[in-house]
């Protein structure tokens, strides 16, 4: 019976879409949590390992930096949604040859859709505010051809493209209200938002409270940063009112994207979290703080809000790290915002379980082997229509 109304439901799914044909547009985030899948370190458990982890912590939306193929191969099947990355040092080759962006999506994403769900194509990070005025100037040129290259291959309804940026691309972010983007970035900046507009896609926001009170803790409630009890602030000029930091610079960000003249614009945060460790001069990396921010994140983003300025956009963040990375450079705090230690034990608890053992028993009861029974075949439907769905966009 279950499986009668699986494929019901997959039939009405594709007969939604056949509906609405002209107006898909490529979403790459399911619910309001994920997380990015940093691999900057040598001690950290296998891609497969990984799957079973997040499969076992329900954690549904991932991010890469790069296009692994390792990462991809073990993806394949999940049912995990994947966003994969062009990393900073192909951005200008990627604007110079449109031939070259053609080849990388045929290899890193065409190659693999849809048993692996790649949904989203990342060009770059950070690179606006960066002081690299050859790889600002080259990132349109990149995301442009990356977006094209994905029409090319019938792809462009299933996979977004976006890039993220830090929040040096802005200025006067107090009160959030005040905060428009910097006059060097500008340009650069409104010629993405053009093409984002066009093809439906969010601005991505790094945004990290951490290091906002670590810049200025004698001003800063930590309490404020951490989502605990507090005054919080109030802007005068907007009339809202913001009991935790993460929300004011959130729409901090809105307040720009709407003084450039793009204020139907989704902000979606692709990064956020707090170090459990730090140098000497990082005081409040601390477990109890990395854990208080990442559980009251994880309360915050259930409650499926908006923000004060948009209440009626829910919140979406993916959280920094899965695990501590021993390979990273910078302050200790760099090497330690992970909710897993490398061996797979959590950090700290937030509600996660730990990365079991692979080994399986092989006693199973009559009742247990009917449900895996069961679960094979709703697998089976699922990849079935999945596969009919991807097939049906590309058309």
């Amino acid at each position: 019976m279950k499986i009668c109304r699986s494929f019901g439901g997959c039939f009405f799914l594709l007969l939604v879409f056949f509906v609405q044909k002209g107006n898909v547009t490529a979403k790459a985030f399911t619910g309001t949590y994920g997380i990015n899948y940093g691999r900057l370190a040598n001690n950290i458990p296998s891609p497969k390992q990984v799957v079973r982890l997040l499969k076992a912590a329900k954690i549904k939306n991932v991010r890469i930096y790069d296009s692994d193929h390792s990462v991809l191969d073990a993806f394949s099947g999940s049912g995990l949604d994947l966003v994969i990355g062009v990393n900073n040092g192909l951005v200008k080759d990627m604007s110079d040859n449109a031939d070259r962006a053609l080849n990388w999506v045929k290899e890193n994403v065409h190659a693999y859709v849809p048993n692996t769900h790649i949904v989203g194509i990342a060009v770059g990070n950070e690179v606006l505010g960066s002081g690299d005025l050859d790889l600002e100037s080259a990132l349109y040129g990149a995301v442009r051809n990356i977006y094209n290259a994905t029409r090319k291959l019938q792809l462009d309804r299933v996979v977004q493209i976006t890039t993220a940026h830090s929040q040096l691309v802005f200025s006067n972010s107090y009160p959030p209200s005040s905060c428009v983007f910097k006059e060097e970035v500008v340009q650069n900046m409104k010629r993405l938002l053009d093409l984002f507009t066009q093809i439906g896609s969010p601005f991505c926001l790094n945004a990290y409270p951490f290091l906002a009170y670590m810049g200025n803790p004698d001003h800063i409630d930590i309490n404020y940063a951490l989502f605990k009890p507090t005054d919080g602030i109030y802007d005068e000029k907007s009339k809202l009112h913001y009991d935790n930091m993460l929300d004011a610079q959130i729409d901090a960000a809105y307040a720009a994207l709407e003084d450039a003249g793009f204020s139907k614009m989704e902000v979606i945060v692709t990064e956020t979290g707090w170090a459990s460790h730090g140098d000497e001069k990082e005081g409040a990396a601390t477990p109890a703080n990395a854990r208080t921010y990442n559980y009251n994140l994880r309360k915050r983003l259930s409650k499926r809000k908006g923000t004060p300025r948009r209440p009626k956009s829910m919140l979406k963040a993916y959280v920094f790290a899965l695990f501590n990375e021993n390979l990273k450079t910078g302050a200790g705090s760099e090497r330690n915002f992970g909710l897993y230690k490398p061996d797979g034990k959590i950090a700290y608890d937030i509600g996660f379980p730990a990365l079991k053992s692979s080994s399986t028993s092989s006693r199973f009861s009559i009742k247990e082997l009917g449900l895996q029974s069961w679960h094979s075949s709703y697998i089976l439907v699922v990849t079935a229509c999945s596969s009919a769905l991807y097939l049906f966009l590309r058309s």
